[in-house]
């Protein structure tokens, strides 16, 4: 087991460098990871800062995801035209190998904490 200290918003504008992620595929949002790679083998937790125009790209992972609004309110599409309006409280699960994009809604910005584990061949 394992504690990992929680940080504040503050904290983590202090630190920003080391603690920001960049996804590929993503526009206008960053991220703070909370549990990184390197603190467990197959699980990362990000919370990720859409900004109102903020989107990502469709794409596929080999992760599993579950994604939770934590503020504001976003769009999540799947391929074939399957869609998903996700506000405060509302949580998605996108499997390994689904594609999907978002699209931040209401010209508000919003956060979404994501949970993404590897295949557990991967470790």
């Amino acid at each position: 087991m394992t504690y990992i200290e929680e940080k504040t918003y503050d904290e983590h504008k202090r630190c920003r460098r080391s603690h920001l992620c960049d996804a590929p595929g993503h526009l206008n949002v960053y991220g703070f990871q909370k549990i990184t790679e390197e603190q467990s083998k197959r699980t990362i937790i990000n919370n990720s800062y859409f900004q109102p125009n903020g989107d990502c790209d469709m794409g596929a992972s080999l992760k599993e995801r579950v994604y939770y609004a934590v503020r504001g309110s976003l769009t999540v599409n799947g391929k074939d035209g399957e869609k998903h309006d996700l506000r405060p409280g509302d949580r998605i699960y996108i499997g390994p190998g689904e594609e999907r994009d978002m699209v931040i809604n209401c010209g508000k910005p919003c956060e979404v904490l994501a949970i993404m584990v590897a295949p557990q061949n991967s470790v």
